[in-house]
């Protein structure tokens, strides 16, 4: 954040720094979660995708102004939640796009939103190499993914799997 970014125009209250503490604390819970799972290295591309894509799913989860932080977010009814919206058969892009729309449309210009809007444009815009895992047939349940069949894809499409699975694990 520019140091220029302070409350005097629109931020929070006692004219400091907008500090987008919503965004950090989902981002330190799903960094959690991530290195707890211990399924990638840590600063790897697969890590941030996963990183991004579910801070996205925790930030966008609660309602703006609702109760968050590292100790809100980890009851069963929450990780059960987020379960269900990183899940292989939800469709994650336009419920993050929906509800991005809905915090803007609610007036909510602060940090928090740039935030979680620069690491949705990052998950969308950025293509990885990686072998493809929805070019399955059904009934290949059985065979291995032959990870040498590689298809570039969006970075999301790389998080979103990874963060479910580390959800799964924790």
């Amino acid at each position: 954040m520019r140091p220029e970014s302070t409350n005097g125009a629109g931020g929070t209250s006692g004219g400091g720094l907008a500090v987008p503490m919503a965004w950090l604390c989902a981002e330190y819970l799903a960094d959690e979660v991530l290195r707890a799972a211990a399924l990638v290295a840590p600063g790897s591309l697969e890590h941030r995708a996963g990183l991004q894509a579910l801070a996205l799913t925790v930030h966008l989860s609660e309602e703006p102004g609702g109760p968050g932080g590292p100790d809100g977010g980890r009851s069963a009814a929450r990780v059960n939640e987020w379960l269900r919206h990183t899940a292989h058969d939800r469709p994650w892009p336009p419920w993050v796009e929906e509800r991005l729309a809905a915090r803007r449309a609610a007036g909510g210009e602060g940090p928090d939103l740039a935030l979680a809007e620069a690491a949705w444009r990052r998950l969308r815009d950025t293509w990885v190499l990686a072998a493809d895992l929805d070019g399955r047939a059904a009934d290949d349940t059985g065979c291995p993914i032959d990870e040498d069949e590689q298809i570039w894809l969006p970075a999301w499409k790389l998080g979103l799997p990874l963060a479910h699975l580390s959800l799964h694990l924790r």
